[in-house]
C-alpha cells in the first residue's frame, strides 16, 4: 500500500481513540475572580446553602437547603450582575453531584469555614463557563 493509506488509517484510528469533546461557551458573568491561589484550585471556604436553588442553565450548580459546598472561587460583582460564587457540593448523600463545580448565588449560602483567604485577583477566561 501507498504510505498515504497507511497515514489516512493510522489518523482514522486515532480518531476513534480519543473522545471528542463537545460543548458551549456561556456569556461571562463577570471579567474577574477572587481566588486562594493562582490556579483557582484550593479550596477558600465551606458554606451551608440556606435556601433552594434551581439552577438555570448548565454554568450553574442545584444547591439544597442545609446542603455543604466546598467554594473554589468568587466572582468579582459587576454592574448589575450577581454575587456568583463557584463550588461544589459535598456529602454523602449528594454523591451523584459530588466534584460538579458550578456557581451559586453568594447570598443563598453562609460560610461555616473559612480555610484560606481569597486574596488573589483573576481574569476569568471562556473556560469558566464552558458547559458540557
Amino acid at each position: 500500500m501507498a504510505p498515504t493509506v497507511y497515514v489516512v488509517i493510522l489518523l482514522l484510528c486515532l480518531g476513534f481513540t480519543y473522545p471528542v469533546v463537545t460543548g458551549t461557551f456561556m456569556d461571562k458573568l463577570a471579567s474577574k475572580k477572587l481566588c486562594a491561589d493562582d490556579d483557582c484550585v484550593y479550596t477558600i471556604s465551606l458554606a451551608r446553602a440556606e435556601d433552594d436553588y434551581n439552577a438555570p442553565d448548565c454554568r450553574f450548580i442545584n444547591i439544597k437547603k442545609g446542603q455543604l459546598i466546598y467554594v473554589y472561587s468568587k466572582l468579582v460583582k459587576e454592574k448589575g450582575a450577581g454575587e456568583f460564587w463557584a463550588g461544589s457540593v459535598y456529602g454523602e448523600q449528594y454523591e451523584d453531584q459530588m466534584g460538579t463545580v458550578g456557581y451559586f448565588p453568594s447570598s443563598l449560602v453562609s460560610e461555616q469555614h473559612v480555610y484560606q483567604k481569597a486574596n488573589k485577583t483573576i481574569l476569568t477566561t471562556d473556560i469558566d463557563f464552558f458547559c458540557e
